[in-house]
C-alpha cells in the first residue's frame, strides 16, 4: 500500500529550495577558503621576500658596522697623533663633531631606506583591503 503523500505546489517548491540553498552555500564556502588559501599563499610569498631583503640588510650593516669602526679608529688615532702638537684638545673636538655628523647622515640613510617599503607587505595588504571592501 502506498504512503499518502501531499503533493501540492508548497511540498515542491520547499524540497527544490533546499538543494539550491545548500549548494548555494557550500560553494560560497568553497570560494571563500579558496580565497583565503590564495591570500595565505600571496602573504608567504611576501614574507620569504621580506626574510631575503631583512637578512642581506642585517649582513650588510654589520659589515658596515665593523669596517666603519675599524677606520675610525685607526684613523681617528692618525688624526690626533699628527695635530696634537698644533691642536691640543681641539682636535679631540672637532673629530667628536665629525662623527656624530656622519653617525646622523647614516641614521636618515637607514631611515629612509625602511620607508621605502622593502619590509612591508604591499601585495597582501592590497589584496586584503579589497577584499573586505567587497565583503562589507
Amino acid at each position: 500500500m502506498a504512503t499518502p503523500h501531499k503533493e501540492g505546489p508548497a511540498a515542491s517548491t520547499a524540497q527544490a529550495a533546499h538543494p539550491g540553498l545548500t549548494a548555494g552555500l557550500l560553494g560560497l564556502a568553497k570560494n571563500l577558503l579558496g580565497l583565503i588559501i590564495s591570500r595565505i599563499e600571496l602573504a608567504s610569498l611576501e614574507m620569504s621576500e621580506i626574510g631575503a631583503n631583512l637578512l642581506r640588510f642585517a649582513v650588510i650593516f654589520v659589515l658596515a658596522a665593523v669596517g666603519l669602526w675599524f677606520a675610525i679608529a685607526f684613523w681617528s688615532v692618525l688624526i690626533v697623533m699628527l695635530a696634537w702638537d698644533a691642536w691640543g684638545w681641539k682636535i679631540l673636538a672637532l673629530l667628536g663633531a665629525f662623527f656624530t655628523a656622519a653617525t646622523v647622515g647614516l641614521v636618515w640613510y637607514a631611515r629612509s631606506v625602511l620607508q621605502q617599503g622593502k619590509l612591508s607587505l604591499p601585495q597582501t595588504m592590497t589584496e586584503l583591503r579589497k577584499d573586505r571592501d567587497a565583503l562589507l
